[in-house]
């Protein structure tokens, strides 16, 4: 069974945004080690998983990425060539431009599941506060890989916010990065 695993950027105390949905606390000078902890993680799935925010910001960004960008090109050959499914009701009905996308069409639960049950690697997910709450809530996420950023922003949007219970991790890798991120990569704890 293929698993999914989640990145997202979070802020030291938790948060992936302020709560009017800024992200500019983020540390973007990534180096080269962190490059390639993300090339490797993403070379690992080929299918993606998006909400509506982040699927739009995704599909205008890497189709344009062109070869005299050398440091972005391979990344955007591998977003651009990965199948993608997209949860949204906003774009319900669309044509959905970025090449290999579609519409997922049944309940968020039962269309992850069955997901995961088809041949191929692993799924990916990215998306918005909303769209991953409701993929941790389902337990439907195998693996987190939490980037953390060097910035406390006091109070935002938690994908774990409302939670009906406790949910327990075991930590399987903690990788600090030189430009202050740190990934702690976590399963959901089981029994």
């Amino acid at each position: 069974m293929r698993k999914v695993k989640l990145q997202v950027q979070l802020s030291v105390d938790g948060f992936m945004a302020t709560p009017d949905h800024k992200m500019d606390f983020l540390t973007w000078s990534w180096d080269a080690a962190l490059k390639k902890y993300v090339g490797d993680f993403t070379e690992s799935a080929d299918t993606m998983l998006l909400g509506t925010v982040l699927y739009q910001g995704m599909a205008a960004h890497w189709p344009a990425i062109t070869p005299d960008n050398a440091e972005m090109y391979a990344a955007a050959q591998s977003f651009n060539a990965m199948r993608k499914v997209v949860f949204s009701s906003t774009l319900k009905g669309q044509k959905l431009e970025w090449n290999n996308s579609e519409h997922a069409d049944g309940d968020v639960a039962e269309v992850v599941r069955r997901l995961k049950n088809e041949p191929g690697k692993d799924l990916v997910v990215y998306g918005g506060e909303r769209f991953v709450r409701s993929l941790v809530r389902e337990d439907l996420i195998d693996e987190y890989h939490l980037f953390v950023n060097p910035a406390a922003i006091g109070k935002g949007l938690s994908i774990f916010g409302g939670l009906a219970a406790y949910k327990n991790f075991e930590l399987a890798a903690a990788t600090p990065f030189e430009c202050g991120i740190v990934v702690l990569q976590y399963r959901p704890k089981k029994g």
